[in-house]
């Protein structure tokens, strides 16, 4: 049985679209709305955000509001640390996926010498750096950042100074580069991705396996591939970006990406995984009830976070 501290980290300024920053409230309505006392049941802690410098002109177009990140990235290291090392089993809520790397950061830290694997269930690849970025949005670097990799072959821009020092700061909190490695991590449901991600996610032979995968062989079956590939690991951080799941169903966040996990597969998935005890952090990020009708984004994660719960309260 594990000990659960809900983390929330109601951050959006690494997000293209606003909003994201309201989908922990929103998680919360849906709770209400199904007569669940899942948020009183578990102590939570509340990350401070940045989200006032949405309001104030962007310094680095190819890393928009790094130096809000950095903060943010620190707290979430620093409280994901001390939660691991009390023996709690943190399940962060997030507003955009640009916080994972400090989620990352902070498991890493409580378990320096642990090898730590990463599930990421995401229909794109946030390998993006500073160099490469189409959009400067920050929630499509985290995973660069924790592999330590800007991918300067495929270098379209030339970021200034300033940038670049806090980009190095970044993959380094904690005085842990790289917090993982490339054959530590598995993509689930990747669909829309650059070509410089593709390049660098080839490049460095990353585990992919597609929505196409999951429906021929079904969810067991992709599970046990992903525990096979994590085998050698220590540890297993799983983060769910609810742009998985198929445009049809995920409207509320905000890029949704068509041929993605239906909401029984996604369910069904994470599960399973969750039944692994290596398994010591589960992120769910990129909800957005502005972009939504009736909330039904947030039902939808809402089911698949209280389902998750359990199964950890069991194991």
């Amino acid at each position: 049985m594990k000990n659960i501290k809900i983390i929330e980290v109601k951050s959006e300024i690494g997000a293209g679209t606003r909003g994201a920053s309201l989908g922990i409230d929103a998680l919360k309505i849906a709770a209400l709305d199904f007569m669940s006392n899942f948020f009183v049941n578990f102590p939570s802690d509340v990350v401070e955000t940045e989200n006032n410098l949405l309001y104030e002109p962007v310094e680095s177009p190819y890393a928009k509001r790094i130096k809000g990140v950095k903060t943010i990235y620190e707290r979430i290291a620093k409280t994901v640390e001390e939660n691991i090392k009390s023996g709690l089993f943190p399940l962060v809520l997030s507003g955009d996926h640009s916080s994972a790397g400090g989620t990352i950061a902070g498991i890493k830290m409580a378990n320096p010498k642990n090898r730590l694997g990463v599930v990421w269930i995401d229909a794109h690849a946030d390998f993006h750096s500073p160099y490469t970025t189409p959009s400067g949005n920050m929630h499509g670097m985290p995973l660069a950042i924790s592999l330590a990799e800007d991918n300067k072959d495929c270098t379209v821009h030339k970021p200034n100074a300033d940038t670049i020092k806090v980009w190095e700061e970044l993959k380094n909190i904690g005085n842990i580069k790289p917090k993982i490695l490339p054959q530590d991590l598995v993509y689930i449901a990747l669909r829309d991705t650059e070509k410089e991600e593709d390049y660098i996610l080839k490049k460095l032979g990353i585990k992919i396996i597609p929505v196409s995968e999951v429906r021929k062989k079904g969810v067991e079956h992709v599970v046990r591939q992903t525990l096979l590939t994590l085998q050698h690991c220590d540890d297993i951080y799983v983060s769910f970006d609810v742009d998985s799941l198929d445009s049809s169903i995920s409207r509320g966040t905000g890029t949704p990406v068509a041929n993605g996990l239906k909401e029984r597969e996604a369910e069904d998935l994470l599960a399973s995984l969750m039944q692994n005890h290596k398994i010591c952090c589960f992120e769910i990020t990129e909800v957005n009830p502005t972009l939504d009708k009736e909330n039904m984004m947030a039902e939808i994660a809402f089911n698949i976070l209280q389902r998750c719960a359990n199964i950890l309260l069991i194991n």
